[in-house]
C-alpha cells in the first residue's frame, strides 16, 4: 500500500514540475504600473495551453498534498 502510494506521489510531483516548467513567465508585473489595460487576448485566455497547463497544475499539487498526507496516515 505505502509502495503504491509512493509511485503515484512521485509521479505526480514529476506530473507538476514538468507543468511548472512548460509554463511561460509572467510579465504583466511592471505593466500594471503604467496603465498599461488588458487586451482581448489576456482575458480570453481561458482556452489557451496556457490555461491548460495551469489547470493540470493545480490537479498535480492537490494530488500531491492529499496523498503526501494520506502517506503520513498510512505510515
Amino acid at each position: 500500500m505505502v509502495t503504491a502510494i509512493s509511485i503515484v506521489l512521485i509521479i505526480a510531483a514529476l506530473f507538476m514540475i514538468v507543468t511548472v516548467l512548460l509554463q511561460s513567465s509572467d510579465e504583466d508585473g511592471l505593466g500594471a504600473l503604467s496603465g498599461r489595460s488588458d487586451s482581448y487576448f489576456s482575458k480570453a485566455k481561458a482556452k489557451t495551453l496556457e490555461a491548460k497547463l495551469a489547470l493540470g497544475t493545480k490537479i498535480a499539487a492537490a494530488v500531491f498534498i492529499v496523498l503526501s498526507i494520506l502517506l503520513l496516515i498510512v505510515k
